[in-house]
């Protein structure tokens, strides 16, 4: 590939629509000067001088879509709290359409706070209810997210799924259909509650952690042999095009039906992961989406992961540093 042609693909993420559905959460960080130990309980105290709020779980996603150029829809449910009022905000703030963010009574928005000094996380705080949505709930959230992709018919859609609740088999199963009838491209980041409802989706794309966990597979060693055999067995439940796992330091690896690789990581200089996975499934269903191929789609999202890891706390990625690299180690 050359320079150019990486370059349009660069520019054309700027026409695609990606809808977002999925858990989302509020990320606050707190930091503070530790000087003393409490006289109260052995445990530090912080002298609080800085917070700060972040998108989180699905948000992040959209974020990333959106730091890639992406015009970009939320869907998602959070409580009818300050914090969900708090992510609404920020989501409309970077753009993002929350039009699909609905608000519940009976849960509050999930929120996790971390307390750092000297950039060490010292306590996090979770504030989440993971029960599945109730029905009143669940329907409602169906009607309006399948009238929204009949009415607007985006180009991808992308499943968030950090057991919280709102992804249950039905809520998959009705959107993932709907989907398919108008050639939605169909991308998925699942968790191990619902793993395998995910059938006939676009991209499959877990950790190595959550195959093992969700196949029930002792993969002892991490060689393409050993992962077409975790590919084909995702095939035979789900039907899918494309199982796309990431390997954490050991990188990426991809199987289509056709073709298959391991992609190594780049040696770089790791300061926090969170957050990777959501850039790179938001980098890789782009890349799919304008390409249909799986391979540039696992070398730009992999290194579009390890570009984020060179930073502290949950950040999206840099869309021209991505695209700098790309030209560097892939033209």
């Amino acid at each position: 590939m050359n320079k150019s042609e990486l370059q349009k693909i660069f520019d054309d993420m700027d026409g695609l629509h990606v809808v977002v559905a999925g858990d989302v959460m509020l990320d606050n960080y707190w930091w503070g000067g530790v000087d003393r130990i409490s006289p109260e309980a052995p445990v530090p105290v912080v002298s609080l001088t800085r917070r700060e709020s972040r998108l989180g779980g699905a948000a992040n996603v959209a974020l990333n879509c959106k730091a890639l150029g992406a015009k970009v829809t939320l869907a998602s449910i959070v409580g009818d709290d300050n914090e969900g009022r708090a992510l609404i905000n920020l989501a409309e703030e970077a753009g993002i359409d929350t039009s699909l963010v609905t608000k519940s009574w009976r849960r509050p928005t999930t929120s996790k706070t971390r307390i750092l000094s000297r950039n060490q996380q010292v306590l996090r705080i979770d504030d989440e209810v993971t029960d599945e949505l109730y029905t009143d709930e669940e329907h409602p959230f169906i009607d309006i997210v399948l009238r929204y992709l009949q009415r607007v018919k985006p180009h991808v859609l992308i499943f968030e799924d950090y057991n919280k609740g709102l992804l249950k088999e039905n809520v998959i199963k009705r959107i993932t259909e709907h989907c398919k009838e108008l050639g939605i491209v169909i991308a998925v980041d699942p968790k191990r509650k619902n793993f395998l409802a995910y059938k006939g989706v676009t991209i499959f794309k877990p950790n190595l952690k959550e195959v093992r966990e969700g196949l029930h597979l002792h993969i002892d060693n991490v060689n393409e042999k050993e992962l077409n055999e975790a590919h084909r067995k995702l095939y035979d439940i789900l039907k899918h095009e494309v199982s796309f796992i990431t390997l954490s330091e050991k990188g990426v690896f991809y199987n289509n039906g056709f073709t298959s690789a391991i992609i190594p990581s780049r040696i770089r200089n790791i300061a926090d992961v969170s957050g990777a996975g959501d850039t790179v499934i938001a980098t890789a269903s782009m890349v799919y989406a304008l390409t249909k191929d799986v391979q540039l789609m696992a070398e730009i999202s992999n290194l579009a992961g390890g570009l984020v890891c060179e930073e502290v706390g949950v950040v999206s990625i840099k869309k021209d540093k991505l695209r700098k690299e790309s030209e560097l180690l892939l033209c």
